[in-house]
């Protein structure tokens, strides 16, 4: 086992606490065309994980800096 596959995993519930958003808005943004949220791995019909990684690469890609627009 390597390093990276020692990562925090989020499940759909974890990951809505994280960001306080209800848990139907991160299994809406999975289902909406096109796909709006962070990667995931549909592991059976009623589980999914996030990678932690992937999560704050998603965040850092929505990120504004105020100073770079204005």
């Amino acid at each position: 086992m390597t390093d990276d596959d020692s990562e925090s995993w989020y499940t759909t519930e974890e990951l809505a606490e994280m960001l306080k958003v209800d848990a139907s808005s991160v299994r809406r943004w999975r289902t909406t065309k096109p796909l709006q949220g962070p990667p995931f791995i549909p592991v059976s019909a009623r589980r999914t994980l996030y990678k932690a990684s992937d999560v704050k690469a998603w965040l850092d890609r929505r990120r504004i800096d105020p100073s770079a627009v204005a």
